[in-house]
């Protein structure tokens, strides 16, 4: 069966890791995935353990369902192939600073009038429009800037990042959604237009979406942050043995906790009687949480939990994800046999479609590996791909 975006071809001029990955996502979907490279290639190629040059871990990990074509824009018929190249396609997406993208010459502007179906995605560090715009922006930088970082300070002596990409993979599902958005509106007759990313914003309004909190009414009502979150008692709890999630949420929850833990006067008290009292006394709720906790192991506690239908998790670490018996019944994870990398472990897509279910079609490709493949399918015949490779415009692996 086919892919939900069967027949649409992306441009991928992104680097690092949240355009990639947004990129792999439409791959997963089915669209034709291109990824341009420049001559020493996308930087993640260096990323981590690998066992040929070029193609390391988090590559691997975020260009799946690629070809690679290598265009250096700077040799005589560089920029042309990759106009051509963009001309069989529905979508480009870039993540260069606008400076950067004027200076070469691909802003929306420059592919508009001669493309104008093309949906064209921006994704960078700040909206265009504001004084920052051009600043570089990484994961830890925007980390820092819109408030992640901070909020550890709530478990630690210092503002800390969290040990993930969080600001790139979470910008990456922005990428996708707009980018599909843009596609449904050209589907209904909408034509192409540029869409803008930006990591900054997007991750402020994450965290906004419950941290506003009191500022949220004009004027506040409430300081700002939902005290829930904003609690050092809000963690695993000690088990005798270990570790686990516990969250009673609802009141029939806290109800059953109580009575299960012996402490049935608790039920009464009326700091613990509805959800927006426990919010008001989270750090006194979640405290009595952790020492009623403490009382039993792990199994003893997920096995009672478990038949009140009261939410219950263990810690997992990484490497116990490897062996998690949810993922292995769901087919998460998957072994692959890559034609220059040898087997490797991959993850499914984990968006379900019943109709035109995601698919792994193809590995992540070597640097270059498609060039002359994707320039015939842009018009170029034999002689004119042997012209560009010899001036070095492209490169064929």
């Amino acid at each position: 069966m086919s892919g939900t975006l069967d027949g649409i071809r992306v441009i991928d001029l992104s680097t690092v890791i949240m355009g990639p990955w947004a990129a792999q996502m439409l791959g997963d979907m089915g669209a034709d995935v291109i990824k341009v490279e420049t001559p020493g290639g996308d930087s993640t190629r260096q990323m981590g353990p690998r066992r040929n040059e070029g193609m390391a871990s988090v590559f691997l990990g975020t260009n799946r369902n690629k070809r690679s074509i290598v265009i250096d824009l700077s040799k005589e018929g560089g920029r042309e192939a990759l106009f051509k190249v963009v001309g069989t396609a529905d979508v480009l997406m870039h993540n260069f600073r606008p400076k950067v993208a004027a200076k070469l010459g691909l802003e929306y502007e420059d592919f508009a009038e001669k493309f104008p179906d093309l949906i064209y995605c921006a994704a960078y560090g700040f909206r265009s429009d504001g004084p920052m715009a051009n600043n570089p922006a990484y994961d830890d930088v925007i980390q820092a800037a819109s408030g992640i970082a901070d909020l550890q300070t709530v478990t630690s002596d210092q503002p800390r990042y969290v040990p993930t990409v969080m600001a790139d993979k979470t910008t990456a599902y922005n990428v996708v959604s707009a980018i599909l958005a843009g596609l449904l509106k050209k589907e209904r007759g909408g034509g192409g237009q540029a869409i803008e990313v930006p990591m900054f914003e997007t991750l402020v309004d994450f965290v906004m979406v419950e941290h506003l909190f009191g500022a949220r009414f004009q004027p506040p009502i409430a300081n700002m942050g939902y005290t829930r979150l904003l609690n050092s008692e809000r963690k695993p709890y000690a088990t005798k043995d270990g570790y686990l999630a516990v969250l009673p949420y609802t009141d029939q929850n806290w109800r059953d906790f109580f009575a299960l833990a012996g402490r049935p006067k608790l039920v009464e008290d009326e700091r613990f009687a509805t959800l927006s009292k426990r919010v008001e006394n989270s750090e006194t709720v979640y405290a009595l949480l952790g020492e009623i906790v403490a009382t039993k192991t792990s199994e003893e506690w997920k096995r009672e939990l478990d038949a009140l239908n009261i939410p219950v998790m263990a810690v997992n670490t990484k490497e116990m994800l490897l062996d998690d018996e949810q993922l292995h019944a769901s087919g998460f994870w998957r072994d692959e046999e890559h034609p220059t990398e040898g087997k490797l472990l991959a993850t499914d897509p984990p968006v379900r479609f019943s109709k035109t279910p995601s698919t792994i079609r193809r590995p992540a490709p070597r640097l270059g590996e498609q060039s002359a493949e994707i320039l015939g399918e842009a018009g170029y015949s034999a002689e004119e791909i042997e012209v560009l490779i010899a001036a070095k415009a492209v490169h064929q692996a």
